[in-house]
């Protein structure tokens, strides 16, 4: 039960018991007064400390109705019903009994307790008129009434209140539970897609160069060790990637300052080797600083897309372009490759939503493209992919910005 509503039912639990205490007392004094040497009076006194001791017991057995609830239950009122017998002036305390009774019995059990000790009162109430009085006849029973289905009522207000905490409660924790499974999920994906773009790319690069190397090892040996050479920058990078990437995962080029600019020319300068020449070109201003979730999405595309370019377009020329606009920032990544179908071997030419673009199945194949979607659609940016067979390809990811 919420605190609130527990303080509202203490204060109103405080009131009737004072209020039967008050009762008990004023019906005692009336009798006294009236019938001090009355043949009842050691009963009716002898009755009502029993009732005050009854009722002061009742607190202790709480309020749900357990058998030795129900048996306090019945005692006091066997007691008051012997006092309303030998005194009618006590059938005033039946309003805080009328409460007890519903607090401790369900409805249908609450209701008739409530219609006996009414009719104890009115009965009382009329041997004291002498006459069937109107007012007397009619008044308690529409009090009972009354008070009856307010409480009711507020009873089954409060449970259907009750009902819907715990069920906001529970949604609640549900929500926390589904939001921390999905920011692990997407906390895993974005590491896997980091792993990509940093160790995973400088694994394969190495790989590929030794292959390389072991092969022109006895006819070239100078290439070789240039090849060996490359490897070895690769994997001190690599190295220097995966300590920042433990660190804080920022990107090391955007670490070492200079913004992205910079960072774009030092990934362009370590993937120039012999066979493939990068080149960097920026068009307008970029506003300075970028937003670091900007700069830090762009260096991973471009490291994702020189890699592709390096393992599958077997191209000779490849080049960065960085477009700064008013509303949004433009990379563009082409080459002079072989080229490939966009619709059967990847995504489609289309420019939309990284979110609305199909994937096609051979697309599913590597996590390259899919990480440079998800990088995108974190920034609510577009990926547009054209190419043809033997014409090169040209990637372009735009990521729209704050306005200057």
């Amino acid at each position: 039960m919420p605190e609130p509503e527990r303080d509202d039912t203490r204060a109103l639990t405080v009131v009737m018991h004072t209020a039967f205490f008050v009762l008990l007392s004023a019906s005692v004094a009336r009798y006294l007064a009236r019938h001090a040497d009355g043949p009842h009076t050691p009963w009716v006194i002898a009755l009502s400390v029993l009732l005050a001791v009854l009722y002061v017991l009742g607190p202790a057995l709480g309020t749900r109705p357990t058998p030795r609830r129900l048996t306090w239950l019945g005692l006091v009122v066997a007691a008051w019903a012997l006092l309303v017998v030998l005194a009618p002036s006590f059938a005033w305390c039946a309003v805080p009994l009328f409460y007890t009774g519903l607090r401790t019995l369900p409805p249908r059990a609450a209701i008739p307790l409530v219609a006996l000790l009414t009719a104890l009162a009115v009965a009382a109430q009329l041997s004291l008129a002498g006459w069937p009085d109107p007012n007397v006849l009619l008044a308690p029973p529409a009090v009972a009434a009354v008070a009856t289905t307010v409480f009711i009522v507020m009873q089954r207000q409060a449970a259907r209140r009750d009902a819907l905490i715990d069920d906001l409660v529970r949604t609640r924790r549900d929500l926390a539970a589904t939001e921390r499974r999905e920011g692990t999920l997407a906390e895993r994906e974005r590491l896997a897609r980091e792993i990509h773009d940093t160790l995973v790319q400088g694994l394969s690069s190495q790989r590929m160069l030794l292959q390389a190397a072991d092969r022109l090892w006895d006819t070239a040996p100078g290439t070789a060790r240039d090849h060996v050479r490359t490897a070895a920058a690769i994997a001190e990078r690599s190295l220097a990637e995966a300590r920042r990437f433990v660190h804080d995962l920022t990107p090391a080029d955007l670490a070492e300052g200079g913004g992205l600019l910079r960072a774009l020319r030092a990934v362009a300068e370590r993937e120039t080797t012999s066979s493939l020449t990068v080149r960097v070109h920026t068009e307008g201003s970029p506003p300075e600083p970028l937003p670091a979730p900007v700069e830090s999405a762009l260096l991973r595309i471009a490291q994702g897309a020189l890699a592709n370019v390096r393992e599958h377009a077997v191209a000779t020329t490849a080049t960065l372009t960085l477009t700064c606009l008013d509303d949004q920032i433009v990379l563009d990544v082409t080459d002079d490759g072989r080229g490939f179908d966009p619709h059967t071997r990847t995504a489609p030419t289309a420019t939309g939503p990284a979110t609305d673009v199909p994937r096609p199945a051979a697309e599913s194949r590597g996590h390259g493209l899919p990480a440079i979607r998800a990088r995108l659609r974190q920034l609510g940016g577009t990926l547009t992919i054209e190419s043809a067979p033997g014409q090169g390809t040209a990637l372009s990811a735009a990521i729209p910005l704050e306005p200057r």
